[in-house]
């Protein structure tokens, strides 16, 4: 089967702290170095953004994500109140003789500007995150969305995240933990998902869910075990049905100290590069149907 077509790989978990990131940024470094494939990694763990730390990307750019938010003239406006009415998250009201915005509501989706009969709304800008841009010495291109203190929306840092105006031949996403709309919003429309799980009742119950949404997102997956303990099989509630089980990582004091101190796995550890390259080529198997 040809490497040759475009392959995006989502790598998610339904709970944090199961080795999302150590997967994604090792899996990214395989990719670039087995067969030379140009490859992107974009971190849109927006709130919690640790795929740098790990990396190292010599920086190359950076820019500031705005939103525009709607600001009301009162000496235009006539509360009629019909920018309180279009609003379907309530970020607008009507209070007596004002009408009040909620920042933290808003999504910036310009309903109640268009709707305005007196153009008594306009947008301003607001600033709601940033994303940069590096390359590591391998030729793994990071493109890190961060959220700014106190923003509560993260959508719109992950979406720029996810633009690029010429995506590489495969892109790698570290998504945010959990299965709301964020991990959603990374998961959608990629060719695969990595599930990464441990084996504990969380990590179980929380597999689950994880494996709905990507089913509910037409994503097929697969899932990688971490902190398994040596020797002992994968339980078959790790294993779902229809899920396979792509790599098992033991309990190993190494590589938890490696990671700690921000050392990639796939650097750290040269015994884990071919199991490594092999998950991604068994991924590209697995995701060939969907991408041919």
């Amino acid at each position: 089967m040809s490497n040759r077509y475009p392959l995006t790989i989502g790598v998610a978990a339904g709970k944090g702290g199961t080795g999302k990131t150590l997967i994604a940024t090792s899996l990214a470094l395989a990719i670039a170095e087995s067969d030379g494939t140009p490859v992107r990694l974009l971190d849109c763990d927006v709130e919690e953004p640790n795929s740098w730390l790990l990396l190292s990307p010599d920086e190359h750019e950076r820019r500031t994500v705005d939103v525009a938010l709607p600001k009301v003239d009162m000496d235009l406006c006539t509360l009629c109140g019909r920018c309180a009415e279009v609003c379907e998250v309530s970020a607008i009201a009507r209070i007596r003789d004002k009408i009040v915005i909620f920042p933290d509501l808003c999504f910036a989706c310009g309903s109640c500007v268009f709707a305005c009969p007196v153009n008594a709304l306009s947008e301003v800008p607001k600033t709601v995150g940033e994303v940069r841009t590096g390359l590591t010495p391998e030729g793994v291109e990071v493109r890190e969305g961060r959220l700014a203190v106190g923003q509560m929306r993260a959508g719109p840092v992950t979406r720029e995240v996810r633009t690029a105006v010429e995506p590489p031949l495969v892109t790698v996403i570290d998504s945010p933990p959990g299965t709301a709309c964020p991990m959603q919003q990374a998961v959608e429309g990629t060719d695969f998902c990595i599930l990464v799980t441990e084996p504990t009742p969380f990590g179980r119950s929380d597999l689950r869910a994880a494996v709905e949404t990507c089913q509910a997102l037409g994503v097929p997956c697969g899932v990688v075990v971490n902190r398994l303990d040596p020797g002992e099989p994968v339980p078959d509630d790790l294993s779902p049905e229809g899920v396979p089980v792509l790599l098992e990582i033991p309990h190993d004091r190494g590589i938890a100290e490696a990671y700690s101190r921000g050392e990639a796995l796939y650097r750290a550890f040269p015994a884990w590069r071919e199991p490594l390259t092999h998950l991604y080529h068994e991924v590209r198997r697995l995701a060939g149907t969907r991408s041919e």
